[in-house]
């Protein structure tokens, strides 16, 4: 009896990280971005360019001026390829890989911090110097954001914003 209480308890411990996936109403898309919409899949690998133009996130009225997510599934702004040293770091996965979900089936609620470090259900991440304008919208108490791989950076993930369809690049500073 006493070992089936231990197996019990430790069912209930291993399932508080997935407390902190909280489920909120969101408002509908507006122009195609964001309003809860949640990409069914991360970007492709970007083809390298060999002098790319100044980035414009706005491709469409109402769009954002920052990387962002198309209710299609279609991610602007992550062109830039593997050689852009905006996200090279000398030490990937430094302080190891993010095991938490990645995807659609992996909704997490900031729970506090800002744009240097900010945590969810354990895990820590900070955003890219060179991505700190994206996110000054961001409210580091209560979006939903979800992370994706980076196909082209090493060591960088991608957290999606659920409310407003934007997205960051991230480090992951470990944790659970």
């Amino acid at each position: 009896m006493k070992s089936l209480l231990g197996v019990l308890a430790l069912f209930l411990i291993c399932s508080v990280p997935a407390l902190a996936q909280e489920k909120h109403e969101a408002p509908p898309p507006v122009h195609g971005v964001g309003g809860g919409h949640v990409p069914s899949h991360g970007p492709a690998p970007a083809k390298p360019v060999e002098h790319p133009a100044p980035p414009k996130y706005a491709d469409k009225n109402g769009h954002p001026d920052a990387p962002h997510v198309h209710t299609n599934d279609k991610w602007v702004g992550h062109d830039t390829g593997r050689d852009d040293p905006h996200y090279h770091l000398d030490h990937p996965w430094e302080h190891g890989h993010f095991t938490g979900g990645f995807g659609k089936g992996h909704v997490w609620r900031i729970q506090g911090g800002n744009r240097e470090r900010f945590w969810f259900g354990g895990f820590y991440f900070t955003v890219a110097t060179a991505d700190f304008g994206f996110c000054d919208n961001w409210d580091w108490g209560t979006d939903q954001v979800v992370i994706y791989e980076d196909p082209d950076h090493d060591g960088w993930y991608l957290a999606y914003n659920v409310r407003l369809g934007t997205y960051v690049h991230v480090q992951y500073l470990g944790g659970a």
